[in-house]
């Protein structure tokens, strides 16, 4: 799909040149260009636009990925909002698992059809709106939508190309969350260290049958934890102004640790997990029941894992284990420029993270950034997550380079699935894996 709206696209700009071929047609057709860039301009200008209310009431669209327990926030909040707000007699929805999510909204913001909010990931801004051409400009709607309420900081992070183009709802790192259960069970003490890590994976593989381990691992989880593990040996961060900050050497040094952890029976090879034939990581049996004993996850997300386990009073926040990783905006809500009424999508976006939604939405975003409505989640904040989320922000001291999450990295078929997978399965060697993630992020930076 994205290649065929690549050609598309070119064929129609071949057509634009064929037809301002001659003195007169190539004029007028500069005099287009040249307006067309001056209302892109204005577009982009939160003070050259005028947002109102519209005079009867209109229908709106949002999209989000989650789990069921995302999920079934999101709906009673929005059933409460269109109650609450007169000017809006419908809210559509569009919802699913995050697996295959992003290529279909990258279609969506390519073909003019996404949501007219939609919850984004912090690095689809420059990935599908690096000049402002995805996402409005939510500076000019702060009349319907209090701005007051966020860090300047974290607004900061979400304006790209002059314009602030999503509210972020949550700050987030990776954490580990373990089964305490299975731990007792096997008789080995919760890893604090990469070292007791190591030495509980021996442990697994010595109890019953074998088929226990400490913690599952997919793809992309690997990545970000072989980042973690050389940012807390190097305290250094993984990219430095758009170019990458560590030698192949050091990298090999990361990749030799992800290949310990299957050496060593701490995490099922990538062809166990895809063969148990889940879905998701939350609905694998094999977590439910506690032969997974531990994950590796952002702690705004941790929740869908507690309410699949088969013992939720067994599933327990973990430690870093070493100084070091990244913190980032773990996701926000954006208006798209395709949205017939600007005006009441903010009040919604208001509700959600402002207003009496935040009180049904709890942390199923993560830890509340707004004061207003961490102040309404009150009681409906997890417990577990703000936990989870007070040690994240302690302990994760390195900045994340939004290129980090681009698509063509972390996608199921990008460069990190490739040599994450490449190494489990023996189709790479470490230096080769290591030259194929060298090659693909220098590529994108």
């Amino acid at each position: 799909m994205k290649k065929l709206l690549a050609l598309l696209l070119a064929l129609v700009m071949c057509c634009a040149l064929l037809v301002g071929c001659g003195g007169n047609n190539n004029a007028a057709a500069n005099d287009t260009a040249g307006d067309a860039a001056t209302d892109d301009s204005a577009a982009g200008d939160a003070e050259s636009v005028t947002y109102a209310l519209s005079e009867t009431p209109v229908s709106l669209s949002i999209s989000w990925w989650g789990g069921d327990s995302r999920h079934s926030a999101y709906q009673d909040a929005i059933a409460a909002f269109v109650e609450a707000t007169p000017s809006v007699e419908e809210v559509t929805v569009d919802f699913g698992a995050w697996s295959g999510w992003e290529d279909k909204m990258s279609t969506y913001f390519a073909s003019g059809t996404a949501a007219d909010v939609c919850q984004v990931n912090w690095n689809w801004l420059t990935s599908y709106s690096s000049q402002g051409q995805t996402f409005v400009d939510l500076n000019g709607l702060s009349e319907f939508l209090d701005l007051t309420q966020f860090d300047e900081n974290a607004l900061a992070q979400c304006t790209v190309a002059g314009a602030l183009q999503c509210i972020p709802a949550a700050m987030t790192g990776r954490i580990f969350y373990w089964n305490s259960e299975t731990f007792e069970k096997v008789g080995v003490a919760i890893p604090t260290t990469y070292e007791e890590l190591i030495a509980a994976g021996q442990a697994f593989a010595e109890f019953e049958d074998g088929s226990y381990y400490p913690v599952a691992l997919g793809e992309y989880d690997r990545m970000i934890l072989m980042v973690y593990y050389l940012e807390s040996i190097y305290g250094k961060d993984w990219v430095v102004d758009g170019a990458l900050n560590y030698s192949e050497e050091e990298i090999i040094e990361g990749l030799e640790f992800i290949q310990s952890l299957e050496d060593n029976h701490v995490t099922p090879t990538v062809q166990q997990i895809l063969g148990d034939g889940a879905e998701s990581l939350d609905k694998n049996p094999k977590w439910m029941d506690g032969r997974y004993a531990g994950i590796f996850e952002w702690d705004s997300s941790a929740s869908k894992f507690h309410g699949s386990l088969n013992n939720p009073d067994a599933f327990v926040v973990g430690d870093e284990l070493g100084e070091g990783g990244f913190t980032k905006v773990s996701l926000g809500l954006a208006i798209t420029k395709t949205c017939e009424h600007p005006a009441e999508a903010a009040l919604l976006i208001d509700y959600l993270l402002n207003g009496d939604g935040a009180a049904i939405m709890g942390s199923q975003l993560g830890i509340p950034l707004s004061k207003s409505g961490l102040e309404a989640a009150g009681e409906a904040v997890d417990a577990l997550t703000a936990e989870a989320n007070s040690k994240v922000l302690a302990t994760c001291t390195n900045a994340l380079d939004p290129k980090f999450e681009d698509s063509s990295l972390k996608a199921s078929d990008g460069v990190y699935y490739d040599v994450m997978s490449g190494l489990s399965y023996g189709d790479y060697s470490i230096e080769e894996a290591a030259q194929i993630l060298i090659e693909g992020i220098e590529g994108v930076l």
